[in-house]
């Protein structure tokens, strides 16, 4: 007796496939990639917009002049500007790569100094990425006196609540320049020197941002590093340096955030 031919389609991945099972394969292998597809779009849309910051190649490379200040950070106050970047304006200064600049600016504190590079930009936080060579170096011509600068304006002590980050990432050198995923980069370019910032969920005197320091104007003591890229509270003394802001953190009152 002849058993019954058996018409079920059965895959063999070493033979062609089945007539029967190209429809459902063909619909099956469209799902996974639709689903897929929507996953990645759905996690994609909880995230943080990284914001408008960014490397403005498109102004091409720009030469100011200015009196150096350290805070410890090297800042710069804009006695020759840019259409980019206005007389007056205060800038922080960092090298290229996980770097600072604060070698180079030792020699020519409280000096007219020209520096060329490429500015960082995210709202009202700007940085100069100086490009090597002789490009930062003492103004040709030191006047015998000084162009006038802002004296230091103290506005007291601060309690605020944000994100200690490194400036240059968060200026706009990557995207996202704060928060968990990015810490381990932040830790980096802070131990190479690049100046950190303070972003602050409240206005601190019309600013978010805040060039922060350790105590008396110390450099930031390698104990913040843990809190890097964690929402925190803290207390310090807040000074105006032109228009930038300089936080001096009281590190015993540095706390998460609850």
């Amino acid at each position: 007796m002849t058993a019954p031919k058996d018409d079920t389609p059965f895959f063999v991945g070493y033979l062609a496939t089945p007539p029967g099972l190209r429809l459902f394969l063909t619909a099956t292998c469209l799902a996974l990639m639709l689903g897929a597809a929507g996953l990645a779009y759905a996690v994609a849309v909880t995230q943080d917009d990284p914001g408008d910051g960014r490397l403005r190649f498109d102004f091409g490379p720009q030469t100011v002049m200015g009196v150096l200040e350290l805070t410890p950070a090297p800042i710069l106050h804009v006695t020759q500007g840019t259409d980019a970047i206005p007389v007056g304006h205060t800038l922080m200064l960092s090298g290229q790569g996980k770097n600072g600049a604060v070698d180079r600016a030792r020699a020519l504190e409280g000096q007219l100094v020209s520096a060329t590079g490429i500015l960082l930009q995210r709202g009202n936080l700007d940085m100069l990425q100086l490009n090597g060579g002789n490009n930062f170096r003492a103004a040709d011509d030191q006047p015998a006196t000084l162009p006038d600068i802002p004296e230091p304006e103290p506005l007291g002590r601060w309690q605020i609540t944000g994100e200690i980050c490194d400036g240059k990432c968060q200026a706009g050198a990557m995207r996202p320049g704060n928060g968990i995923a990015h810490r381990a980069c932040a830790n980096l370019c802070l131990v190479g020197g690049v100046p950190p910032v303070f972003v602050s969920t409240q206005p601190v005197d019309g600013e978010g941002f805040l060039l922060i320091t350790g105590a008396g104007d110390d450099v930031l003591p390698p104990a913040l590093f843990d809190y890097v890229g964690l929402y925190v509270t803290l207390e310090g003394d807040v000074a105006r340096h032109g228009d930038l802001l300089v936080l001096s953190v009281d590190t015993d009152t540095v706390v998460l955030a609850q």
